[in-house]
This record gives C-alpha cells, sequence and structure tokens, in this order.
C-alpha cells in the first residue's frame, strides 16, 4: 500500500536509494545518503508541500516516490522533477506506476503544470518505464553523467500534468 513516508521511513528509503546509487545506473550520483540527509529531505519535502511517498506491504518498504521543484527560481516554481526507486524484488510488479500515479495526482492536485525524469541514456528499462507513463523525451544531454569510469547521457523526459 502506498502511504505518505515520515522521517523514521529513513532507514529503509537509504537502503533501497543506496543499493541504486551503488549499482546502477539510474542515478549518476555516486556517493550514498546517510540515513540523517534521507530523514531531513523526507521531512523538509513534506514541508514544502511535496509528496515522499513509499510502498509498504507486510512491514516492508519496497520503494518510494518523491519530487521537488525542477529547478530553483519562481519561474520554475509549477515544474517538478521526481524520483522513483524500487528495491530489486519490487520490480515488474506494478509498485513504480502506483507510487507514480500517486505523486503525479499529489502534484496536480497542488497546482503543478509539469513532472521531469532524468533518466541515463542507457537505463532502457528506465526509458520505457517513463514512456509507459506517458513522459516524452525532450532532450538528451550527452556525456554529462559521469559514473563507473564512463560518461553518460541524460535522457529529459517530461509529461505535462494539467
Amino acid at each position: 500500500m502506498i502511504r505518505a513516508a515520515t522521517p523514521n521511513d529513513a532507514a529503509a528509503v537509504a537502503d533501497i536509494w543506496n543499493h541504486v546509487i551503488r549499482d546502477t545506473v539510474a542515478t549518476f550520483n555516486s556517493a550514498e545518503k546517510p540515513l540523517s540527509e534521507v530523514a531531513t529531505i523526507i521531512a523538509t519535502r513534506q514541508a514544502a508541500g511535496r509528496a515522499f511517498m513509499v510502498w509498504e506491504a507486510e512491514a516492508e518498504i519496497l520503494g518510494f516516490a518523491t519530487y521537488d521543484q525542477f529547478r530553483g527560481g519562481v519561474g520554475y516554481r509549477l515544474s517538478m522533477e521526481h524520483t522513483v526507486l524500487l528495491a530489486p524484488k519490487a520490480h515488474g510488479r506494478g509498485i513504480g506506476r502506483a507510487l507514480m500515479t500517486a505523486i503525479e495526482d499529489h502534484a496536480r492536485a497542488a497546482g503543478n503544470h509539469v513532472m521531469v525524469a532524468g533518466v541515463a541514456g542507457e537505463n532502457i528499462a528506465g526509458r520505457d518505464f517513463h514512456r509507459a507513463l506517458g513522459y516524452q523525451l525532450v532532450g538528451t544531454l550527452p556525456q554529462v553523467g559521469f559514473k563507473f569510469g564512463r560518461f553518460m547521457d541524460l535522457w529529459l523526459m517530461q509529461k505535462i500534468l494539467t
């Protein structure tokens, strides 16, 4: 089931996030997130009126999704960028789609206009996932990411919410 995250969920969220950081190209970040930083992200996003949601089943968090303003400045105040990450055993079960629907609905209800996805060009599953949810490729930034000893492209994908 989907529910709003609390700072008490930070350890489980950090476990998922740090696995993705260590082992995948779903993020170009290579520095793991400490528990205190994850707890702060959860609290500050929610205090700012943004969503930070988790999928919990049998007292285990299997994934999370959140969003925040795409870029700083008042001109971008209605454009959001999201993160959706799942534990390995949660893939292919509809959890990612459900989390995305929940945060898109939240963002739309809050009056936001656009949701942006930054997807590694070589993350084919991530690109296909976003296409299936109605995101369109709006730009490619060649070789802006560096991880695992190589440069990678960033795909910017967008969905108009309103």
